[in-house]
């Protein structure tokens, strides 16, 4: 039964693709609007074929520009979060590189960034800050790596460096900080503890294909999306000090949903 549902399912996703990638291919072509929304959808259904449900918490700021700030545990967290919002994701130029993952990247116009070459950063963050002008909500993973999804990674303050770059574009010169949380905290109903964490955890040293099959036998994965308070950066803001508000807003949000209670 397994089998037969992880093919239904799969078959599903393809047909999706089959008719959304023109219309996204055309929608990157001609930098419309399309391209920015239409992948909400098809993440929409990859979250249901991998059997994953989204509960959302708070609310997405309604200001632009907007970067959202968010933990980061495994590949499915642009499932996730792709599928509640129309977001762009800032990602390391391997990323681009990788099979079916570098793919869809491309298609949701994520912007690839070469931390290791210091000449080429001062460009890319003018890239970023002038997404962010446009009206797209990119995101960020501060932590710059992934976690075992049980805490959060200390966050690199430099890599908001983009936010800053992108008050002076800013028409009220305001850059929106949005703190974001996703918890994995449910399998089968029940609530999800460090021992099942790892199924949905995607540390470097774990290949895709097995973790892909493992999240596909499971197929009935709860997460929480908890949206925080904006954090207004302007021309003013210490950098740090915003960088450490947004570590101390995720990291209570994430605790409060795996643990199941208040964290103040």
């Amino acid at each position: 039964m397994i089998a037969i549902r992880t093919v239904l399912l799969l078959s599903l996703l393809i047909i999706v693709t089959l008719i959304m990638l023109p219309l996204q291919l055309l929608g990157l072509a001609f930098d419309l609007k399309l391209r920015r929304y239409l992948p909400r959808y098809w993440h929409k259904v990859a979250c249901f074929a991998l059997g994953i449900r989204v509960r959302v918490h708070g609310r997405l700021e309604g200001k632009r520009p907007l970067m959202l700030a968010v933990n980061h545990c495994s590949w499915t967290d642009i499932l996730v979060l792709s599928s509640v919002a129309d977001v762009a994701f800032i990602a390391k130029m391997e990323v681009s590189e990788w099979p079916i993952f570098g793919t869809l990247a491309k298609l949701q116009k994520s912007i690839f960034i070469r931390r290791e070459e210091k000449r080429s950063s001062g460009e890319q963050v003018n890239d970023i800050a002038a997404r962010m002008a446009a009206g797209e909500i990119v995101v960020l993973f501060p932590e710059g790596t992934t976690s075992d999804g049980n805490r959060l990674l200390p966050i690199k303050s430099s890599l908001f460096g983009a936010a800053a770059m992108a008050v002076p574009l800013a028409p009220e010169g305001v850059v929106h900080v949005q703190p974001v949380a996703i918890a994995y905290t449910g399998i089968h109903g029940m609530p999800m503890g460090r021992f099942h964490r790892p199924l949905v955890s995607w540390p470097g040293d774990v290949t895709l294909g097995p973790h892909l099959a493992g999240l596909l036998k499971v197929a009935a994965i709860d997460v929480d999306v908890c949206f925080g308070t904006p954090i207004a950066y302007t021309k003013d803001s210490n950098r740090k000090r915003v960088s450490a508000t947004v570590e101390s807003d995720i990291r209570r949000m994430l605790l409060s949903k795996l643990l199941g209670r208040t964290i103040e």
